[in-house]
């Protein structure tokens, strides 16, 4: 290899040095030496002729004729892939990896399970999944994909709405023995609330009621947690009330190990949505995925497809 050439490998490894902004990071994310991926970047900036980053001790920054070089790198790398795809596909052939993000306990419960069935019918792609409730940032992480519950702000991203998650208030039959059953919204001040760490707000519980209108009401407990999982093996273990996702609990109501409360009183839904990177959504078997998911993702309980 003539160390002047561009070749797709070093241009590969600049675009993720671009947009995670350390260089041993990804070395790490490649299973090469960081002295690799110096060497990489050092034959890339030899053969285009300019400097492409600016480094320091503590950040890897583009420089302007890198951020134009970035850009022109994304499309680039793009049309090898589509290139390669449209080749396989003369066979049939849908092949690769895709990463995808999603809610922990949702991926956990549920979306791992679709995946399953995706590869079953097509056996030469990858799935990395990585489960995390926190809002990362796809391009610098390599995500192609992401599910979300909750609103989502981040425009540069490719939108697709799967769903509203319908919510209900649970609690085991040894909390209700032991504590009473609530009546009435008002009643739940008195009891133990099972709460969510990372969600803001969660000090006060809104609630629909029959007729549509609103109610919030205080809501306190002694455990507080940031995993919809650990929520869960709470309410089993009779720690309180808690408004849980039907998903999260579907199982665990059907086996009378929990019940709803309040019936008529339910908190509002929340969205579920998938972001896709745009410049990863024309890939084949990316767009393969997020066909199969949307399609799926009605059949996860309590889950409710747009119309």
């Amino acid at each position: 290899m003539d160390k002047s050439d561009v070749t797709l490998e070093r241009m590969r490894t600049f675009v993720r040095v671009a947009e995670r902004g350390s260089l041993s990071a990804v070395a790490r994310e490649l299973g090469v030496g960081q002295s690799t991926v110096t060497r990489h970047l050092r034959e890339l900036e030899d053969a285009v002729g300019v400097p492409l980053l600016s480094r320091t001790t503590r950040r890897v920054t583009m420089t302007d004729e890198g951020s134009r070089y970035y850009a022109d790198s994304i499309q680039i790398l793009r049309l090898v892939e589509q290139a390669g795809d449209e080749a396989r596909g003369t066979r049939g052939a849908a092949a690769g990896t895709i990463r995808i993000s999603c809610t922990a306990a949702l991926g956990v419960l549920h979306v791992s399970r679709l995946i399953f069935v995706f590869q079953d019918r097509y056996p030469d792609i990858g799935i990395d999944l990585s489960l995390t409730d926190e809002r990362i940032d796809l391009v610098r992480e390599g995500v192609d994909i992401a599910l979300r519950l909750g609103p989502l702000t981040d425009s540069s991203m490719k939108l697709r709405v799967l769903g509203q998650s319908r919510r209900l208030l649970v609690a085991a039959p040894a909390y209700l023995a032991a504590r009473g059953r609530p009546a009435v919204p008002q009643d739940l001040p008195g009891h133990e609330g099972i709460r969510m760490s990372n969600i803001a707000g969660s000090d006060t519980l809104a609630l629909q009621g029959p007729g549509g209108e609103g109610h919030a009401v205080p809501f306190g407990g002694r455990f507080r947690v940031d995993h919809g999982l650990a929520a869960r093996e709470a309410l089993v273990a009779g720690r309180g009330i808690a408004p849980a996702h039907h998903w999260l609990v579907d199982d665990l109501l059907a086996a009378g190990r929990l019940e709803v409360i309040l019936p008529d009183y339910a908190p509002p839904p929340i969205p579920l949505s998938m972001l896709i990177v745009p410049e990863r959504a024309g890939i084949a078997r990316v767009r393969l995925l997020v066909d199969f998911l949307a399609e799926r993702i009605g059949g996860i309980p309590g889950i409710e497809k747009p119309r």
